[in-house]
């Protein structure tokens, strides 16, 4: 039997592991979506300087969320208000999730999702938004089955000049 997936608040001592998580997230999903050059240059170090001072600077609207298996951290996620340009609305976005890709699969995106989602309706947030990578079919996928949609808004961004537009995905979070 599998050992249940917890999910519960990320701790400053766990910045580490969720930037492990986080490059080695990037480094799978966006393989051949992004210039290999600037994949193979992230740094778990780095990320994870980052990645404390986020989370020490992150107001109390700011959620982040680890899932935990068998006492390891593996999966995270990162929720707070919709960012509009740089106006926050009242409805909710989710800023990241990822899952240690030794994981996929495994029900830890899942869990994370839901609670985000769970948390976001008992705050009583009218949506949740997020962006994808368009070409990130395996994650669109994810979202589409736990009930998001694509709205139609499209991002775009370049890394290293190679063009990676976002997409924009939304559930109704309140009847």
């Amino acid at each position: 039997m599998n050992d249940p997936i917890i999910v519960r608040e990320m701790t400053l001592d766990d910045c580490d592991r969720v930037s492990e998580i986080r490059v080695r997230g990037w480094q799978h999903a966006y393989k051949g979506l992004m210039p290999q050059p600037y994949l193979d240059a992230l740094s778990v170090a780095e990320d994870a300087e980052r990645r404390r001072t986020f989370f020490v600077r992150a107001g109390s609207e700011i959620v982040n969320l680890v899932a935990e298996q068998a006492g390891e951290v593996v999966g995270w996620a990162c929720h707070g208000p919709y960012r509009d340009g740089e106006i926050r609305t009242d409805d909710a976005e989710l800023y990241a999730i990822y899952v240690d890709v030794g994981q996929f699969g495994g029900g830890a995106g899942q869990a994370l999702l839901g609670e985000a989602t769970r948390r976001c309706a008992d705050a009583r947030h009218r949506r949740m938004y997020l962006w994808v990578l368009k070409g990130n079919d395996r994650a669109r996928r994810f979202y589409e089955r736990a009930g998001f949609t694509a709205d139609g808004a499209e991002e775009p961004s370049d890394v290293d000049g190679v063009a990676v537009p976002e997409v924009r995905y939304v559930r109704e979070l309140l009847g």
